[in-house]
């Protein structure tokens, strides 16, 4: 069964790239199981340290971010 709540990470500065396809076995990031789709990944900067919800069930306006779209599942 698949799990719709978001991902709480606290990520470092970086370059990430969120999975937009649902795909990917390492969520909420990429491992290029889009390959062969029209979906590509949300690649996004943290600029310093800090906790985020990153979106599970795709359905976010926000993306890579939570915006509680999984309660309306």
């Amino acid at each position: 069964m698949h799990s719709f709540y978001p991902f709480i990470r606290t990520l470092d500065p970086g370059t990430y790239h969120w999975c937009s396809c649902g795909g990917t076995k390492t969520q909420p990031f990429c491992d290029g199981s889009h390959e062969g789709t029209d979906f590509r990944p949300l690649e996004f900067t943290v600029t310093e340290r800090e906790r985020f919800s990153l979106c599970n069930c795709q359905l976010t306006r926000k993306p890579p971010f939570c915006d509680n779209a999984h309660l309306k599942v």
